[in-house]
């Protein structure tokens, strides 16, 4: 493995506080929705079911102006989106509190409608900032950033609301996401690099890059999630089940540490792999954990081969975004990533739900499994899709010409399945 990969990334200018801006700017975003949770099952004497909706409203929210919020910035730049989401984020915020249930309700839809899209946006800042030969490495950093602020948001949502209450949390989130967006505005990050925003003279139209592959792609990344969090659920299910629930947040955490030690040996790689094969091998490796007895250290060593593939997985679906879309439109392509990784995690709830109430945590790692198994399969049987004729803005010239608009050329059908090295040279982005 090459170490050296990550000192040449990070040595960048740029890149390092890139980075760190990114994952510290992540985490009042991750809070959200404990801090929403809580604040309607504590403050206003409602039921999950009522918190429930007011989560699923977020999502929802964020799932339909993701990508919108990603065409803005590939139209106007990162910083006048990055003014206008911070403002609706921190006036919303500050008047939660006093919101009734009837009021907060439409609101988290506003809010989720106006994201600050500091995940999409920093993926593309590190596709442009980045040289294509380290975009493998430069997005497994991210994606390790990503679960570190996974692993504090929630739990420091959960620790905030225990000692100051539900409404000083609010105004903390409120300020967080304020500070997240300053700090962004300030730093403004390239979202093109210099080559990319002189080929890039306009818009690209959809036709040209929304293509089946892309889209068999995307249900493979709401495929990931959707495995991903229904394994969360059911090791709870499971805890509970062995009354071994004092266990959860250590089994939780070195699930995730797990994640983190693949995404460092992944980035390191000098070939990086099919996200459909990363993806598959998660799934098919998540299928029989539900089996697993013997109390809570048996879970935990069950969860190490799907745990090491979660980040490079994650990232490698990123990647292939990235190479399938022009640079002209990689901000909305990430919005499109974004949604997807949405999708599955608000279908994983219900669904993932009805299968532990009715036949029990096995029942739920082996559906979904047997789901993610089943969409990488679907990834496979498109990967020789015809590259598009062309991805260069309307009117910028032939098709031929166009080949470096993405700063990669043309993806073809088969770089999903081949992984980065297979093709020439290839962008890339991360994923949640």
């Amino acid at each position: 493995m090459a170490f050296d990969r990550y000192r040449r990334v990070l040595a960048l200018p740029g890149v390092r506080a890139l980075l760190l801006v990114g994952m510290i700017a992540r985490i009042p975003l991750t809070g959200t929705g404990m801090t929403l949770t809580l604040h309607v099952v504590n403050d206003q004497k409602l039921g999950f079911l009522q918190a429930g909706l007011v989560g699923t409203a977020s999502m929802a929210g964020a799932a339909i102006g993701s990508p919108l919020v990603g065409r803005f910035v590939d139209r106007r730049g990162l910083r006048p989106v990055m003014a206008v989401t911070t403002i609706v984020q921190l006036c919303l915020w500050c008047a939660a509190p006093a919101m009734p249930y009837a009021v907060l309700l439409p609101g988290a839809l506003i809010g989720g409608l106006f994201s600050q899209p500091v995940f999409g946006a920093i993926r593309q800042c590190v596709a442009a900032m980045v040289p294509v030969e380290n975009h493998q490495t430069g997005f497994a950093l991210d994606s390790m950033g990503v679960e570190l602020s996974y692993m504090v948001g929630p739990a420091l949502a959960v620790a905030s609301v225990t000692a100051f209450g539900s409404t000083a949390t609010m105004y903390g989130v409120a300020a967080g996401l304020a500070g997240s967006g300053v700090a962004l505005y300030l730093l403004n990050p390239p979202t093109r690099s210099a080559e990319e925003a002189e080929e890039a003279a306009g818009a690209v139209p959809r036709r040209q890059w929304l293509r089946p592959g892309l889209l068999a792609l995307l249900c493979l990344v709401s495929g990931l999630t959707f495995v991903l969090t229904t394994t969360e659920l059911s090791v709870v299910a499971m805890l509970k089940a062995d009354g071994a629930t004092a266990w959860t947040g250590l089994v939780l955490a070195l699930w995730c540490a797990y994640s983190l030690v693949g995404g460092f040996v992944y980035g390191g790689l000098s070939r990086g792999l099919s996200p459909g094969l990363l993806a598959g091998g998660l799934a098919l490796l998540t299928a029989p954990v539900g089996l697993v007895g013997g109390g809570w250290g048996w879970l935990c060593l069950a969860l190490v081969p799907a745990g090491l593939l979660c980040a490079p997985a994650l990232s490698s679906t990123v990647d292939a975004v990235n190479r399938r879309v022009p640079a002209a439109a990689r901000g909305e392509a990430m919005g499109l990533h974004g949604t997807s990784l949405t999708i599955g995690g608000a279908l994983a709830g219900p669904l993932a739900g009805g299968l532990l109430d009715a036949h029990g945590p096995a029942w739920a790692f082996a559906v979904s499994g047997a789901v993610g198994v089943a969409l990488a399969l679907l990834v496979a049987l498109v990967r020789r899709e015809a590259p598009a004729a062309a991805l260069a803005p309307a009117g910028s010239g032939t098709a031929s010409e166009s080949q470096g608009v993405s700063g990669s050329g043309a993806a073809t059908g088969s770089d999903v399945a081949a992984g980065p090295d297979a093709a020439t040279p290839l962008p890339a982005s991360v994923a949640e």
